[in-house]
């Protein structure tokens, strides 16, 4: 019978993702030799029926399998922690590492705040992508934050503000406050990570029998923010992130009824009463 997995062998499983050594994970464990370690490797082998660790080069890789179950390990050793230490938080002491799901304009101001609390937070962010829930569900992404909606009774959501979006320009380009048709006369960015070069801007163009050309596609707005402030192009992003600019792009409002952007905060139920994850999210509450 395979042996039984408990929280000392996840663990070594833990460490040996991170560190990919069996001696640097024993040194992580604070275990006196690395032997002790290995031994454990064993164990995670025989228990999970996975190899876990192979030889690579002078190193070790993780095997697929070890890849996809590593977050939601990290998830039950955080939880066990919080079980712990719930009756003892002290956030200046607190050492775990967070994943973030995160779009632009948030990471400089969250890092920030974390760090002049709790100095021994690790923050690990993510890019947005098709912003599944599952990834909170087995534990990968901690918290996301973005445009989206209420979605399954298990994930919670609160709105944080809503977004209002802004058109920019490089700070020396002749554009000052545009009409619609003026904006027509120079080539656009578009932000999409689908790769849509049409949105809202041009339904509202239409509508008056305008057209503008989408010269450029890009997945995040940091990305049409630096090729504006660079070019000719005109931009579409959102105003919080243009006044972060404001020393190499200016900003100005669209003459057109475009949708303010709802920008919410998603995480898992079980993480619901963890005083790390309460107190993070209030960071973020005070941020939005």
């Amino acid at each position: 019978m395979p042996d039984q997995l408990d929280l000392n062998l996840l663990r070594v499983f833990d460490a040996l993702l991170q560190d990919g050594s069996v001696t640097a994970a024993a040194e992580r464990l604070h275990l006196s030799i690395p032997a002790a370690t290995s031994r454990a490797l064993a164990r995670l082998r025989r228990a999970m029926e996975d190899p876990i660790l192979v030889r690579a080069g002078r190193g070790l890789a993780p095997t697929p399998f070890a890849l996809r179950i590593a977050p939601r390990v990290r998830s039950l050793l955080d939880e066990a922690s919080a079980l712990v230490n719930d009756k003892e938080f002290d956030v200046t002491q607190l050492r775990r590492t967070f994943t973030v799901r995160v779009g632009d304009g948030v990471v400089t101001s969250l890092v920030n705040a974390v760090a002049d609390k709790a100095p021994r937070v690790v923050l690990r962010f993510v890019a947005e992508g098709d912003e599944s829930v599952e990834a909170l569900r087995d534990g990968s992404v901690d918290l996301d934050l973005g445009a989206g909606a209420d979605v399954d009774a298990d994930i919670r959501s609160e709105v944080l503000f809503m977004e209002r979006m802004v058109g920019v320009v490089r700070a020396d380009h002749p554009l000052k406050k545009p009409t619609l048709k003026q904006l027509c006369k120079f080539p656009h960015v578009s932000v999409s990570r689908r790769g849509r070069a049409h949105g809202p801007l041009d339904a509202a163009l239409q509508a008056q029998g305008l057209q503008r050309h989408v010269g450029a596609v890009v997945p995040f707005y940091a990305a049409a923010a630096a090729l504006v402030a660079s070019t000719d192009y005109i931009g579409l992003i959102p105003q919080r992130l243009a006044e972060e600019h404001h020393k190499v792009l200016r900003w100005f409002s669209i003459d057109a009824d475009l949708p303010e952007v709802e920008v919410r905060m998603h995480w898992h139920a079980r993480l619901d009463a963890d005083p790390a994850q309460r107190w993070l999210r209030d960071v973020v509450r005070d941020l939005a």
